[in-house]
């Protein structure tokens, strides 16, 4: 993997990928859409009823929206007059420091000019913090006609190798930072405001409630079943049972879990336990590679149209201490429940967070796995 890292016009900080060598940039012009940095004053205020942090971003408002394929900011540059956030060149991937972040790193906010922590008017009672954190975007491709699932196999493999990478990097960038999501929104289904294919990376001063809450159970479990693992069992167990069994490969599976609180959400994952993408083998990359490939592509497949989905990617936390109870996965959750029919959440899930599921996870398996692809 070539490595090449570049400072945007604006002072944002741009990282270019290649399987090869990234060749043919100009150092000499690194665009922005923007000359200077949008002054980013995100904050978090305490929610009590809920025990989490929420925050709050009022520069987000103004971020770019479904805009015509000319104007395309995660395109490479082709014309100086019209600056996109990518360079012109030969380079696979691409990560940079969002635009428009939810999260900043404590040194950004306090050079901001503007940090919102004294808001007029505001009542004793909230607590309100800094925002310390780390949001950047992951350009998957410098094709804006592809999608993940037609990457080549390789091509994927390099996006794992990134993700594991930026897994260290954030940490450089800021030291604060206790846990690491990279996810996927596809589709407008999904609130998608780029077509362009890209994910994004959220690196938070905390782990959040959902993340927390399986790795408490998972060391929990972990701890009471002599060192295996939780998902490490699941994955024996839905080997064994093979009804809801997607895609499996010699060390990577995909697989509807019996709790599927979405009527085509799937699980993909290594069967080894490991906590982050680097610690897996290059056969294992491979696989896993070819399990998520082949899981995606069976959405397109399953109506004959592009799947609108989230893709979120869980895995150790970066306290620095060992976490065998952690097994990175990727939970995928797509938005229709038929072909022309969204999931939506209902006053059960949104109001007391328990899903109610119309569909049984065995017979959306079945359905996913007989349908036919092409790598």
């Amino acid at each position: 993997m070539d490595i090449l890292n570049l400072t945007k016009q604006d002072g944002r900080y741009l990282t270019l990928y290649s399987n090869t060598k990234v060749d043919g940039i100009d150092k000499n012009f690194i665009p922005s859409p923007n000359k200077e940095m949008i002054n980013p004053t995100p904050h978090l205020r305490y929610h009590p009823l809920r025990g989490e942090w929420v925050a709050y971003a009022n520069h987000r408002q103004n971020r770019t929206f479904l805009p015509p394929a000319e104007y395309n900011p995660l395109a490479p540059t082709k014309n100086k007059e019209i600056p996109t956030e990518l360079p012109d060149g030969t380079y696979d991937v691409a990560v940079f420091a969002n635009l428009f972040p939810s999260l900043v790193p404590s040194q950004v906010l306090q050079k901001s000019t503007a940090i919102p922590l004294q808001i007029p008017g505001m009542d004793a009672g909230v607590d309100i913090v800094e925002a310390d954190g780390v949001c950047e975007v992951v350009v998957f491709s410098t094709d804006a006609k592809t999608n993940l699932s037609l990457l080549p196999l390789d091509h994927i493999k390099l996006i794992f190798k990134v993700w594991g990478h930026r897994y260290l990097e954030i940490l450089k960038i800021n030291p604060n930072i206790k846990y690491i999501m990279p996810f996927e929104n596809r589709g407008v289904e999904m609130g998608v405001t780029l077509h362009h294919p890209h994910g994004q990376i959220y690196a938070y001063p905390f782990i959040p409630p959902i993340p927390a809450r399986e790795l408490e159970l998972q060391l929990k479990y972990y701890n009471e079943h002599a060192g295996i693992g939780l998902l490490e069992q699941m994955v024996k167990d839905e080997l064994s049972f093979k009804k809801r069994v997607v895609v499996e490969t010699d060390s990577a599976l995909s697989f509807v879990p019996r709790c599927a609180r979405y009527p085509y959400e799937v699980w993909s994952m290594p069967k080894r336990p490991v906590e982050n993408f680097n610690q897996l083998t290059d056969n294992e990359l491979t696989d896993l590679a070819t399990t998520l490939k082949s899981t995606l592509l069976k959405f397109d497949a399953l109506w004959d149209r592009e799947s609108p989905y989230l893709m979120v990617i869980h895995q150790a936390s970066t306290d620095g201490l060992p976490h065998p109870e952690a097994h990175l996965h990727f939970e995928i959750y797509p938005a229709l429940r038929t072909k022309e029919k969204l999931k939506y959440l209902a006053g059960t899930e949104l109001g007391a967070g328990m899903f109610a599921n119309d569909c049984i996870p065995e017979e959306k398996a079945q359905e996913l796995r007989e349908v036919k692809i092409q790598l």
